[in-house]
Formats: structure tokens, C-alpha cells, sequence
């Protein structure tokens, strides 16, 4: 495939021009329908690879946004779809097409009659027109393979895999009922009910896991419920891969699956991060719609669906249906935890809670609540990777800030009483070394929403501390006797980063804060602990950031070799 865009590019001199000239080719082939693929965009563009991944989940959702335009302009024009219906009743084959059962993204479903034993079936047929894509005829028939290979109760049969000129289709059993979909219109399911239906649904999806399947698109119109039982039958496998496979016919960095019940990690476009844990998500997004009436982020449109998922914690089930079981919230809860390993590892691991929760006995998400609450506080955020950017420069500011304490521990003890020459020192010298970080920063590619908030956090830290010495001077009190407040300052900053990029600067938050007792216990040694101790709080992070940046960009080199 031929990276945008599709027409030549000037040469502009200036890089930013340059990258914007580029992102304009990439989103105007997203807006038309094209597959656009990161990998070969920055073997194109290697000088603007780093750009290139900073802009891509903008990119994304852009991708989207022209998902949504083709999918309202065709609804409006009649014209323009992609399956013409034959006149049912009509023969196709071995079989006669009786009535349409439904449509997909893509094949559509009919209720059929094999001519040669009389036997009723679902027959779905890939959809024909400009949506055949060879990658979507690939997907089609892989799907068709893989639920082939699933002989399990609670999973759709394939009876039959084939083309007729040119069409390709399958046969299945055919599952006399409605979709789970069509039941949820109808208003929540009660507590034991839901359960009853997941725990089928999960351990159907935990034997698909185990033979090496992952779904991918778990909803509530991918599952059908029996009339005579309500037994659940998962179905649509069209977004399934191999759980190990490192190849998959859809591109890391796309967007795949339905917005309202896809985990994180896919919302994002990481498909390298797509796992079982990712199903669990799904079968807790159902769970959650079954107990509540409504999946558990509702929005105007799949983009702003995409962005409550990746930044907000959908409401305890109990806040909207106050008639839901207090347990089977705790299981719905831990399914829907936006770091997969604090889910539950396996969908068999699901199944077993939902069968303890409907024979009263204790369920594991109600045993291990502290632990995964203390663990999901000390989790990177998904705003973690913008500390790649920062690494070598918290090292630069760790020397700073220990540069700048050493210096100030000097005066002190020499007898300098100059309270102007303390206050050039914090903030003239800050404020210059603030600038030069923020330019280094913004050569390194795009400066993200994120980093602007902790930019503002800085810049207000600078103003606090600078702010001590004429409050000193106002109280009449000696200079740098408040200087314990430097420490408190910086324990806020970081017990803010904590709560927007990793849990783990809680511990710096707290050092700093333990930090501005001693330096009032110790004044005479006060700026050297807090230069220690601030200096540490930057080093060693900044060391692991910048250490995985490297890795990060030698394992991008190599994919770009390979």
C-alpha cells in the first residue's frame, strides 16, 4: 500500500509546515474511506515518525468521525446500499432464501431451507458492492473458519462454508429467538436472570479463549437468546483473531468493535494489547447493560463514546437500578477495570464468580476489593506515555533543583540575609530553566492537552514558591524561614501527577510531605534535605521514563527494518 498522500507533497522547509502537510494527506484518505496504515506512513517519513505516533490517536478519531459521516450518508440515500435483497422467496443455491433475518457491517443474515434435507437455517451471505474489500472477504471467510472450529454448546454451529458466483457465504443453525439487544429494549434484566445469561456467554467466550480465539466484538446483537429457554448463543465472529497471533487482518492502530462495549486498550487502537482480558471487558459492558438498561457510557456520537471510555469510570451500577445485587456489582465492576490486569484474568475466572454469586456463596470480587483498589491507585493512567517525553529532561531538572538547593544552603550558611538575591535565585533562575524545558520539550514533536495541564501545574508552583519571600518580608519574619513550604508545594504538584499520569507519585507526594517537617525540624540543613529528596523524586522516574523511551524507539527501529 502507497502511504499518503495522494498527491505530491511540497518540500516545505520549515518541519512543521512539513508535518502538517502530511497529517492533511493522511486525513483527507481517513475521511474518504481509506485504510491508512502508521507502520508505512513512517517508513515514508522517518524524519517525522515521533510526530507521526504523538498525532495518531487524533488521527483516529478522525477516522471515526469519517466512519460516522459515510455511515448517516448512507442511511440517507437509498440508493446506496451495498446489498441488494433478492425477492424473497428465491433460490440460491443449494438453498431458498425465505425471510431476512438481519444485517451487519458485513454479511447479512437469512432465514433459509436446505433444499436436499428440508432442515431450516440461518444462511449469511457477505455483503456485495464496494464493501467487498479483499480484506473484508478475508475477514469473512476467517470468521466463518473459526466459529467452525468452536464445538461448543453455547456458540452458533457452522454447518456449511461456500461461494456461489462470487458470493461467499455460510450456513448455521438456525437459533429460534431474539438477540440479547432486542431484550435490553425492553428495559433491564433482574440480577439472577443476568447472571443466569452471562455466566453461558462467558464460559462459551472462556472456550474460545482456550482454543485459541479471541471475539473481539462482544455485544448484546452478537448474542441470541432461544425462546423456549432463554439459552444464550454467542455468534459474529467477524473481528476474532488467534490469541497468539502476530498477525491479524486488521492494523494495529485501527479502531475495531463497537464503541459502548469495547475495553480501553481497543478503543485506543492498541491491538497489540488486545488479550482475553479484553472479552472480560466486553461480558462486563453486557453485564452492566443487562443490570442498568444502558451500556456503561452513553454518549451523542461513537467519538465522544471513544473519549468517555478512555478518560471517565462509568457509575456504579446501584446509581442508576438501586434493585441490582450488591455482589453481582462488585463482579461487574472488576470486569470493567480500565487496566486489564486488574480484571479478572480469564473469562473462566468470570464464569466461576457468577456461578458463586447464584449459589450464595462469597465471590473473589468482593474478597480482593482493598487489594484492587490499592493497585488500581498506584496504575499508570493511559496519560502515562507522555513521561517518555519528559525522562532525560526530569533528569536535567533533578541536577537543577539540587544545583539551585546546594547554592541557596551556601548563602544561608555564610550569613546572606539579601532576601532579592533568594528570590532572583527561585525564580528569575526557575523561570529561565522553565523556558529552556519547555522549548527542549517542543522539539521533541506535538506537545499533548496532557502536558499543557502539568505546564500550568508547574508555572503555579513557580508563582507559589515565589510568592514566599515577600510574604516573609510582609510578616516581618527572617529570610528563608518558610522554606518548609517549598516541600509542600512540590508534594501537591506531584500528588496531582499522580492522579493524572501513574499512582506511583503518590510515594513522592508523600516523601516531599514528610520532607517539610524535617526541614522545619532541621532548618539549618533544611534546603539540602529538600534538594536531596526533590532531586530524587524527579531522577529516578525520569530514569525509567527515558530508559523506556529507548526501548521504545529501538523496538520502532526494528519494525521499520523489518
Amino acid at each position: 500500500m502507497k502511504p499518503p498522500p495522494a498527491n505530491p507533497l511540497p518540500n516545505p522547509t520549515d518541519r512543521e509546515q512539513r508535518l502538517a502537510a502530511v497529517v492533511a494527506g493522511i486525513t483527507d484518505r481517513i475521511l474518504h474511506g481509506e485504510s491508512v496504515e502508521l507502520a508505512a506512513i513512517c517508513r515514508e517519513y522517518p524524519d517525522l515518525e515521533e510526530d507521526l505516533r504523538a498525532l495518531w490517536g487524533t488521527l483516529l478519531v478522525t477516522r471515526a468521525i469519517g466512519e460516522q459521516q459515510r455511515t448517516s450518508s448512507s442511511r440517507g440515500n437509498a440508493t446506496a446500499t451495498p446489498h441488494q435483497a433478492p425477492m424473497l422467496p428465491s433460490k440460491f443455491g443449494g438453498y431458498i432464501l425465505e425471510e431476512e433475518l438481519g444485517r451487519g457491517g458485513m454479511g447479512v443474515v437469512y432465514r433459509a431451507t436446505r433444499k436436499e434435507t428440508g432442515e431450516v437455517v440461518a444462511l449469511k451471505m457477505m455483503l456485495s458492492g464496494d464493501r467487498s474489500s479483499s480484506a473484508a472477504l478475508q475477514r469473512f471467510r476467517a470468521e466463518a473458519r473459526r466459529v467452525q472450529g468452536l464445538d461448543h454448546p453455547g456458540i452458533i454451529r457452522i454447518l456449511d462454508i461456500g461461494n456461489l458466483d462470487g458470493c461467499a457465504y455460510f450456513c448455521m443453525e438456525l437459533i429460534e429467538g431474539e438477540t440479547l439487544a432486542g431484550r435490553l429494549a425492553r428495559g433491564p434484566i433482574p440480577s439472577r436472570l443476568a447472571a443466569k445469561i452471562l455466566v453461558q456467554v462467558a464460559e462459551a467466550i472462556a472456550f474460545a479463549h482456550d482454543n485459541g480465539v479471541l471475539h473481539r466484538d462482544l455485544k448484546p446483537s452478537n448474542i441470541l437468546l432461544r425462546d423456549s429457554d432463554n439459552r444464550p448463543f454467542v455468534c459474529d465472529f467477524g473481528l476474532a483473531r488467534e490469541v497468539d497471533s502476530a498477525e491479524s487482518l486488521t492494523r494495529s492502530g485501527t479502531i475495531l468493535g463497537t464503541p459502548a462495549y469495547m475495553p480501553p486498550e481497543q478503543a485506543a487502537g492498541r491491538s497489540g494489547d488486545v488479550s482475553p482480558a479484553s472479552d472480560v471487558y466486553s461480558l462486563g459492558a453486557i453485564l452492566y447493560h443487562m443490570l442498568t438498561g444502558r451500556p456503561p457510557f452513553v454518549a451523542s456520537s461513537p467519538v465522544d463514546t471513544v473519549l468517555l471510555l478512555l478518560e471517565q469510570e462509568p457509575m456504579m451500577p446501584r446509581a442508576l437500578n438501586h434493585d441490582v445485587d450488591r455482589r453481582l456489582e462488585m463482579i461487574t465492576m472488576r470486569c470493567l477495570q480500565k487496566p486489564a490486569d486488574l480484571r479478572y484474568a480469564s473469562a473462566n475466572a468470570l464464569a466461576a464468580d457468577l456461578r458463586a454469586f447464584l449459589d450464595d456463596q462469597p465471590v473473589s470480587a468482593e474478597r480482593g476489593r482493598v487489594a484492587q483498589v490499592v493497585a488500581s491507585l498506584l496504575k499508570e493512567t493511559h496519560h502515562a506515555g507522555v513521561l517518555e517525553n519528559w525522562g532525560l529532561l526530569w533528569m536535567w531538572h533533578s541536577l537543577a533543583l539540587s544545583l539551585t538547593c546546594a547554592v541557596t544552603e551556601v548563602f544561608h550558611l555564610a550569613g546572606v540575609e539579601q532576601r532579592w538575591i533568594y528570590f532572583l535565585m527561585w525564580t528569575a533562575g526557575f523561570g529561565a530553566w522553565a523556558v529552556v524545558f519547555w522549548f527542549l520539550r517542543q522539539r521533541m514533536g506535538p506537545v499533548t492537552f496532557v502536558e499543557r495541564q502539568i505546564a500550568h501545574l508547574w508555572l503555579g508552583s513557580i508563582i507559589s514558591v515565589a510568592a514566599i519571600f515577600p510574604l516573609e518580608s510582609y510578616l516581618g519574619l527572617p529570610v528563608l524561614s518558610l522554606s518548609p513550604i517549598l516541600a509542600l508545594v512540590a508534594s501537591m504538584v506531584f500528588l496531582v501527577k499522580a492522579s493524572i499520569l501513574s499512582g506511583t507519585f503518590y510515594a513522592q507526594a508523600l516523601a516531599l510531605f514528610v520532607t517539610a517537617f524535617l526541614m522545619a525540624l532541621i532548618p539549618k540543613w533544611s534546603h539540602l534535605i529538600f534538594g536531596l529528596v526533590s532531586a530524587a523524586c524527579f531522577f529516578i522516574p525520569g530514569l525509567k521514563y527515558h530508559r523506556r523511551s529507548r526501548r521504545t524507539s529501538l523496538a520502532r527501529a526494528k519494525s521499520g527494518d523489518a
